[in-house]
Formats: structure tokens, sequence, C-alpha cells
């Protein structure tokens, strides 16, 4: 006895198709593109470690073979195809020229040379409007911890930098009733206190802006240099001559002893003191 298969009946798709093409047909004309993610691979992500500048990302980073670039064709997504031949052929010029190299995250160099880096801390020394100073706490609850407390310093005026930094502060200030007890205190100097990391789109936080401490002891300025750290805070702080006068506001200075230096995301570069201070300013 034979059975006889009865043959598939393409009725019952017909309502599914014709639901689907109903839904895809106000979409005719346009390419409907997903998103594609990829992994990073142990070999991308030791190249990346070991390629500390962005000339070097470009090519780490291109995805020449991806699931988008062999699904669609250059036609599917040009877009100059509405322009008239002249101004397409304009467009796929100007595509074609590379496009500047973005000041990003990697514009710093991985070492800078030891020459470099004394010029670099009198850069921030004297670029620095603020600083967090460290002190030894003399407060009868936390008596030998460390007390930190942010300061506008200036080591001089724009024109003049000295490498030395200079405070006006108060007895009133706790730092300073610290330092009536132990004049020792360090200094740290952040290159995000100013506009280069922002600017170069390097989060303030991120170890490739530099950073600068300065330890030593803090001394009273001697009469014979008050007029020229008088100079020093009040061009780069104005409004400090309008400070109340009965806080009893005097002039501090940092003799220096140590200089450390951190530009990168690990090691501290000791910096002695006849390089610092023989070194020029420059920019990290």
């Amino acid at each position: 006895m034979s059975v006889r298969r009865r043959p598939a009946r393409p009725a019952g798709r017909l309502p599914w198709l014709l639901c689907c093409g109903a839904l895809l047909s106000p979409a005719a004309g346009y390419v409907i593109v997903s998103s594609v993610s990829w992994a990073v691979t142990n070999e991308v992500d030791e190249e990346l470690d070991s390629a500390s500048t962005e000339d070097a990302l470009p090519a780490l980073l291109e995805d020449s073979g991806s699931i988008w670039q062999r699904s669609f064709p250059a036609s599917a997504h040009r877009e100059d195809a509405h322009l008239p031949p002249a101004a397409a052929a304009a467009a796929a010029a100007a595509r074609a020229r590379p496009p500047p190299a973005p000041p990003g995250m990697f514009s710093y160099r991985r070492q800078g040379g030891p020459r470099l880096r004394p010029g670099t801390a009198r850069f921030l020394a004297h670029a620095s409007a603020w600083g967090c100073l460290a002190t030894v706490s003399a407060h009868e609850k936390i008596p030998g911890l460390p007390f930190g407390n942010c300061l506008p310093i200036s080591d001089g005026p724009l024109d003049n930098s000295t490498g030395i930094p200079f405070f006006y502060v108060t007895p009133k200030d706790p730092a300073v009733a610290d330092l009536m007890k132990n004049p020792m205190a360090s200094l740290l100097l952040p290159e995000s206190e100013g506009e280069f990391c922002r600017k170069n789109i390097v989060d303030p936080e991120d170890p490739r802006c530099a950073r600068l401490t300065l330890t030593g002891q803090m001394i009273a300025v001697p009469p014979e240099e008050v007029e020229f750290a008088k100079q020093a805070m009040f061009s780069r702080h104005p409004v400090m001559r309008k400070w109340p006068r009965q806080y009893e506001w005097f002039f501090m200075k940092m003799r220096i002893e140590h200089i450390w230096l951190q530009k990168w995301y690990g090691g501290v570069s000791d910096i002695s003191r006849d390089e610092y201070f023989r070194a020029v300013p420059r920019k990290a």
C-alpha cells in the first residue's frame, strides 16, 4: 500500500509574507544598517599597550574586514550620491585627504627625555595659580597626621618665573598653625590646574596630566623680599588686595629641598635643585 505525500501548501504562508511586505514597504529605497561591535583581541591589546602616540592608533583600531564593509557596497552609503558630478568629485577629493590628527588622549610620549623634565617642572611651578599643601598636623585630634589644604600660589609675575612658590596666608589657617610647629611641607602642583589637559581631551585625573611635588621648609618671607612677594601674589591674584586686614595676612615661601615629577603612568622623576633652578619653563 503506497502512501501519498501531500504537497506543501504555500497558501498557509501567504498571509505572513503579505504582513511582512506591508511592514517593509515604507522603507523602500533605504538600507537598514545595524551597529557592529568587536572584542579587542590579545594581539591588539598588547599593541595598544606598547603604542603611546595617536599616530599608531588608527592602524590598530581599523576594522578593514568588518561585516558592515562586506555587506554594503560603497554605493549604498555614499553621502554625495545626490550631488551633481562636479560637486561629487570635489567631495571625493576632500575625503581622500587624510584628516588632521585630533589632539587627543595619546598626545603624550610615554617617556620624556631627562633633560626636558626640569623644564616641565618649572613650567608647572610657574603656570600653577594654586596648589595643595600637605603639612604635619598639630591639631589635638590628629597630631602628627598629614593635613592637606589648597592654597593660591605664585612663583613670580607672569614675566618672571623664579621656581619658588610664594603664599599669602593668615595665622588663622590650620595649615599655618601646623607650620608653626613643623615647617616641613609638601606642595602638589597638578597640570590639570590649567586648561592644557582639558583642551587636549585628557581627564584631569589621568596620570598623563603631569604632577609636580615640591617638598621643603616653609618660611616667612624676609623684609627685603616682601615687595617682590607682593608683586608675585597680587599680579596673579588681584582680589587678595581686598582681603580683610584683620586676618593679619603675611607672605610665606617654600625653601625647596626636593623636586618630584610624575609625567606618565608609573615612576616618579627625582630632579635635582640645580637642574630645576637652571631650567627654562616649558610645557609638558
